[in-house]
Order: structure tokens, then C-alpha cells, then sequence
């Protein structure tokens, strides 16, 4: 049970820092509902899932391994970042010019919410360092079992997705209660920020 709650820890320590993909997560939730914001979150969650089983089987060996690709992801993500938040902020231009609201029984639209939240989560290889120290922590002082990495794994998984979980709820509350030109400004808000955080990668491969 101790690897559980290490693990439960673990997924709350990557997950409720406030970047870019806890932003996102509000604002689809705030545009589209709770069910496109608990997709989106559900991605990111198994993003955070996926990289904690690799941290947990070969952690040292995977960071070395992705080491030599670790300006490429970094560019992909800085690009990524800039189209979604450009993305977001036509999307809120659209609809407030025409006041169109986007339909919330999209199975579609949900699956591929849920893709591009699980590729842009997993764009990120800050995760893969940050669950491969932990693991290499926890062995530093006794061999782990597989019990106690399956625990490890499980507590993560868990606790990311319901941090994401509870961003969606927020973001859909927003939605219920707000004024359609304050969820617009919020929107907006959101997105610049996400903007921000691409261009700040950009700076740093730059310097």
C-alpha cells in the first residue's frame, strides 16, 4: 500500500502544476461541456498512466534512450502548443461573431479530443525524467516488486485522472454559470496563455 499513495503522490506532483495542458482542459470544458472536458483530461491521464509504467519497468534506461531526441520533442511541442492555442483563439472569435455552440453528442469530436490531449501530453519528456527520478528514489534503498511498481503505476494513473477530472468540472461549472462574453474573455485568456507557453519554449531553444 505504501507504493500506492508513493504513487498517488507522484501523479499529483506532474499533474496539478498549472501548464498549458491544465488550461486546455478548462477551456474545453468551459466550451464544450464536462463530457469533452473529462475526455480531455482522460487523455492527459493516459499520457501520465503510460509514462509512469515505462518509468516503473526501465526508468534509467528509458531517459538515457530519449535523451538524443529531446530537442526534436521539444520543438514539436513548443509547435504544437502555438497551433492549439491560435486554434483556441479562432474558435472563440468564431462563436462569438456567430454564436455557434458546438454540439456535445460528437462521438467523434470526443475521441478526438481525447487523442489530442494523449499525443500532447506525451509530447512532453519532462514526464518521462520526472517519473524515472522517482522510481530510481524508491530503488535507491530497496529493490521494488512488481506488486509494488503495479501499486505505483495504479496510484499515479488515479490521481491524474482525477486532478484532470476535477479541471473539466471546473471549466463546465464556468460554462453553467458564466455569461457567454465572460466564457469568451476566459477563453481567450486561456489560450494566450498557452500561446505564451510555446513561445517561451521557443526562446529557450533560441538561447
Amino acid at each position: 500500500m505504501t507504493a500506492f499513495w508513493e504513487g498517488v503522490l507522484a501523479g499529483y506532483g506532474i499533474a496539478i502544476p498549472v501548464g498549458a495542458i491544465a488550461i486546455l482542459i478548462v477551456d474545453v470544458g468551459l466550451r464544450r461541456g464536462f463530457d469533452f472536458g473529462f475526455m480531455a483530461g482522460a487523455g492527459a491521464a493516459t499520457a501520465d498512466f503510460f509514462y509512469a509504467s515505462l518509468a516503473a519497468l526501465a526508468g534509467e534506461i528509458l531517459a538515457s534512450a530519449l535523451a538524443p531526441f529531446a530537442l526534436g520533442l521539444r520543438i514539436a511541442s513548443a509547435l504544437v502548443l502555438l497551433g492549439l492555442g491560435s486554434y483556441g483563439l479562432w474558435q472563440a472569435r468564431q462563436k462569438s461573431r456567430q454564436g455557434v455552440k458546438p454540439t456535445t453528442h460528437d462521438r467523434q469530436g470526443r475521441l478526438r479530443t481525447f487523442t489530442q490531449f494523449l499525443g500532447l501530453t506525451l509530447l512532453n519528456p519532462l514526464t518521462v525524467a520526472y517519473f524515472g527520478a522517482l522510481i530510481l528514489g524508491r530503488d535507491a534503498g530497496a529493490t521494488a516488486t512488481v506488486a509494488d511498481r503495479a501499486a505505483f503505476v495504479a496510484g499515479a494513473g488515479l490521481a491524474s485522472l482525477s486532478w484532470q477530472t476535477l479541471l473539466a468540472g471546473m471549466g463546465a461549472l464556468a460554462k453553467q454559470y458564466l455569461s457567454p462574453r465572460f466564457q469568451m474573455y476566459t477563453s481567450v485568456a486561456g489560450n494566450l496563455v498557452v500561446i505564451g507557453l510555446g513561445l517561451r519554449v521557443v526562446v529557450q531553444l533560441l538561447t
